[in-house]
This record gives C-alpha cells, sequence and structure tokens, in this order.
C-alpha cells in the first residue's frame, strides 16, 4: 500500500514559493496561506512598503522583491533575487494581472500591449527563467492563476479575457512538453472573489456600500463571493506532496459550472 504523502503536519514545509503580484487581494491570501503552511515564500509587489509590512506579518523567513512586470527584465530578476536568497525555488505562481476594461473598440494598441506584457508575456518569462533551476533540481511546480473570463469573458474585458485564455493553453502546452521531467504546470480559473480591490473598482462603477451583501444567486449561490482565502487552499493543493501526479490540470475555483451553464431565462 502506498503511503499518504502528506502525514498531518504543514503540507507546504520548507517550499520555496515564488508568488507575483502578492502584496494584495488574492496573491496576499495566497502568501498568508502558504507561510502559515510552512512555505518559505517570497512576495512580489510594486509596494516596498506593503511588501515590508506583510514579510514582517506572515514571517517564516520570508522575503521579498519589487519589479514592474511590463519590464521584460524584471520576470529574470525575481527568479534570481528567490534563488539568491533562498538558495532554490520549489514553486513559481504566477498571479499578478491587470484587469482591463473595454471592448475591441475602445482597447488601443498602448492598453493591449500592456496588458498582455503583464497577464500572459510575464508568466512566459518567468516560468523560462525558472527553467535552469527546476530541471537542476530534478523537477518543480507552476500554478498559474486564471479566471473564467479566459473561456470568453465579458464583452467589457476583452484583452483581459484573451490573455487569460491564452495562459490555459500556456499551461496545458508546457505541462505536456516537460512533464516527464518532474515539472508541474497547473492553472485555476478564478471567479469573482471580493478583494480590498474589486471592492473599490465596483463602487467606482456605480454600486453602492455593502454590495458584496447584494450580490444575486445567479453569480453567488452560497450566499457570499469568493475570498482570496478560498482560492489560497484551491492553491495549495496544487503545490504541495498530495498533487505530485497532477499536471496540466485547470481546476474552475467557482460556485457553479462556468462550461455548459445555462441560467433560467426570466422575463420581468
Amino acid at each position: 500500500m502506498t503511503e499518504p504523502l502528506n502525514s498531518g503536519g504543514p503540507r507546504l514545509k520548507d517550499k520555496v514559493i515564488l508568488v507575483t503580484g502578492s502584496t494584495t487581494g488574492i496573491g496576499e491570501g495566497m502568501a498568508r496561506i502558504f507561510a502559515r503552511e510552512g512555505a518559505r515564500v517570497m512576495v512580489h509587489g510594486r509596494r516596498k512598503d506593503a511588501a515590508e509590512k506583510l514579510v514582517a506579518e506572515i514571517g517564516n523567513g520570508a522575503s521579498f522583491v519589487i519589479g514592474a512586470l511590463e519590464d521584460p527584465e524584471v520576470p529574470a530578476r525575481l527568479i534570481a533575487a528567490t534563488v539568491a536568497h533562498f538558495g532554490r525555488i520549489d514553486c513559481l505562481v504566477n498571479n499578478a494581472a491587470v484587469m482591463t476594461r473595454g471592448g475591441i473598440l475602445e482597447t488601443d494598441v498602448k492598453t493591449w500591449d500592456r496588458t498582455v506584457a503583464i497577464n500572459l508575456k510575464a508568466p512566459y518569462l518567468l516560468i523560462q527563467a525558472a527553467f535552469p533551476h527546476f530541471r537542476k533540481q530534478g523537477g518543480g511546480r507552476v500554478l498559474n492563476i486564471g479566471s473564467t473570463n479566459g473561456y470568453c469573458g465579458e464583452r467589457t474585458q476583452f484583452v483581459y479575457s484573451v490573455c487569460k485564455g491564452g495562459l490555459m493553453t500556456l499551461t496545458r502546452n508546457l505541462a505536456d512538453a516537460h512533464g516527464a521531467e518532474g515539472i508541474r504546470v497547473n492553472h485555476l480559473n478564478v471567479d469573482w472573489t471580493l478583494t480590498p480591490n474589486e471592492y473599490v473598482l465596483k463602487m467606482t462603477e456605480g454600486l453602492p456600500e455593502g454590495w458584496p451583501t447584494r450580490v444575486p444567486k445567479t453569480f453567488a449561490p452560497s450566499g457570499r463571493l469568493l475570498s482570496p482565502e478560498d482560492v489560497a487552499w484551491a492553491a495549495v493543493y496544487f503545490l504541495s506532496d498530495e498533487a505530485v501526479l497532477i499536471n496540466g490540470a485547470i481546476l474552475d475555483v467557482s460556485q457553479y459550472p462556468v462550461i455548459g451553464r445555462n441560467p433560467v431565462k426570466e422575463v420581468s
């Protein structure tokens, strides 16, 4: 009989994990949960003060690195900084993203290029830079944080949705090409999640204060939106030894089936 890979202790004990975009929102939630589960986390963001504060709070030897991912030289620097500080990198979580509003007619080339640079090009460059270290160590894990918008997306999230769709294909392609090397690449498609930034954004778009308590059950059958911690626990599984053989998986972190869903058509 095969012994269980987890004996009841911290599920990410001593794993070195770089989480991009982890000073706020879903990324922050993951950094906190990962550290609680024994990981040594490299926090990444744009604001040094926020990164310093988070690292001090989560402890467990966490560190941070600052950099703007639209700069194509930054991804390799993040990987190098992680390896220089911890001596290795076990897991890479591509979480950082910019949410871009607008359809095709409202999306200019500058907006397209910046969104693609952060949401799709940076993950490719980060994984590319991590690969030599994964190979030297005999394996490694990548978790890409996508969105249910990657299947089609809202009409006002054109380039964002295109990038998330591309990230899914990137995940499957690399998982297929490099699984035999012990490199696991998986993907979470995250649905509507309540973060501080999302709360403020929806208010700027016209929703009232306290709007999360009034979200229709069409979007939140449980009665509440997802939290960053909900997403983080799904991520823990994919990065833990419990999922050592899982590769190329796309998990919809959602409260309802995304593909094939056909809500009741009602006319008021």
